[in-house]
């Protein structure tokens, strides 16, 4: 089961957290778990300033934090679990640099998923609005 790779340390394999089966609520639980062992993990410096975000699974903003953190700081990675916490956990980590260039790989499912229209009411972000924070970070993205 996908939860029992924490009993270990974090995750060692990719896309675990997208198999969990629990939902929305199941992804914003991994977050939160992925935060706690962030604090205990030093990543290594990344060889290639270019990150590549798997899209396959990123149906809800949930998804899209724990999809990024994994395309940052590995497996089980932590990046934030809201926007107001994403810049901030993409400046902290200084033995990892903020990615200068982001590859979104599969990012039709997410414009699909999340939608493009910016709403008014209270509501999770859409695809053109993560887009958007992402881009205000001065991170270059690569939509593929």
């Amino acid at each position: 089961m996908a939860w029992d790779a924490w009993w270990s340390g974090r995750p060692t394999e990719p896309n675990l957290w997208a198999r969990d089966g629990t939902g929305a609520e199941g992804r914003s639980h991994w977050l939160a778990i992925a935060r706690e062992h962030a604090k205990q993990h030093t990543p290594a410096d990344a060889p290639d300033p270019t990150y590549h975000l798997d899209g396959r699974h990123i149906t809800d903003e949930p998804a899209f934090y724990r999809a990024l953190g994994e395309a940052v700081h590995g497996p089980g990675g932590y990046a934030g679990r809201s926007a107001d916490t994403l810049a901030d956990c993409l400046r902290r980590t200084t033995d990892t640099p903020s990615p200068r260039t982001l590859a979104w790989h599969t990012a039709h499912t997410a414009r699909t998923c999340l939608g493009v229209t910016p709403r008014t009411d209270d509501r999770t972000r859409t695809f053109e609005e993560l887009l958007s924070l992402l881009r205000q970070m001065n991170i270059e993205m690569v939509l593929a």
